[in-house]
């Protein structure tokens, strides 16, 4: 059975809507089969009262809650399920635009789902853990500075014009994948800017050279923000780019014949990598 899914997303309730073109129309008795790619844990949902009752033989458009699936992280490939046989749901949909991905990202959420086009061209949903986080969007060096921009996201704060109180914060010593003890010995703190849902701060790199003299060590970047609880970790999950680690380079900058280079963990955090 031929199956070409010709849109799909996941959307702000967490529900997969798909549209597609099929050969023969869907029955009362096809299944939607969610199959996780690391283990082969599947999910079976009947489609009988879940398509589009006035839809044409040839399309047809699910509407499938994900939540109620308990389905875990990882990534879970999509098959349509007829008389025991299964066919893998091949896509044209080009997938999500970045709008969307903010729209999503302002409600709180401890899972995230999200639909997209394999690289062979098949239908998946991809599901992590989600928690409140700075967002980064830009991140550049200029007059001494380090300056970073982004989105709260997960935090349920409406996007609006409220200004509130908000700090940056820089401690060395936390070494994430570095290898280090994670104990933190320096910190610098300063104040930013947070409208609604967008933050920007900058501090100087001065300031951060002279509040660990001997220089080497990488720093962890974290925002706090009034009504928010805890410390949120500067980090880059929200776009297309996986594996920033190994795809995202910025360029270094020597501060006093000291070099300073951001960088990202392996699972995307920012850090400032400060010396040899």
């Amino acid at each position: 059975m031929s199956v070409i899914v010709t849109n799909a997303e996941v959307t702000l309730a967490d529900v997969l809507s798909v549209r597609m073109t099929l050969e023969e129309p869907l029955t009362g008795g096809d299944r939607l089969v969610l199959r996780h790619r690391g283990t082969g844990t599947e999910r079976l949902i009947s489609l009988d009262g879940r398509k589009e009752a006035e839809a044409p033989a040839e399309t047809a458009g699910l509407a499938v809650p994900l939540a109620p699936l308990s389905l875990t992280p990882g990534r879970w490939d999509a098959y349509l399920q007829r008389d025991g046989v299964r066919t893998r749901m091949r896509s044209v949909d080009p997938g999500f635009s970045l709008d969307s991905l903010d729209a999503y990202a302002l409600g709180r959420r401890t899972l995230a789902y999200r639909a997209y086009r394999t690289r062979n061209g098949f239908l998946a949903v991809k599901i992590d853990r989600a928690a409140p986080v700075a967002d980064v969007r830009a991140v550049w060096f200029r007059e001494g500075r380090f300056e970073v921009t982004g989105l709260l996201a997960y935090t349920g704060l409406d996007d609006d014009d409220r200004h509130r109180d908000a700090r940056l914060a820089l401690r060395r010593g936390d070494q994430g994948d570095q290898g280090g003890q994670g104990e933190r010995d320096a910190s610098v703190t300063v104040a930013a800017t947070v409208q609604g849902v967008r933050f920007h701060a900058a501090l100087s790199l001065c300031d951060v050279l002279a509040a660990a003299p001997q220089q080497e060590g990488v720093w962890q970047p974290s925002l706090e923000v009034d009504g928010v609880d805890g410390p949120l970790p500067l980090g880059a999950r929200i776009d297309d780019v996986e594996g920033k680690r190994r795809r995202v380079h910025f360029p270094r900058v020597l501060v006093d014949g000291v070099p300073v280079t951001p960088t990202f963990t392996s699972d995307d955090e920012l850090r400032l990598e400060v010396g040899a």
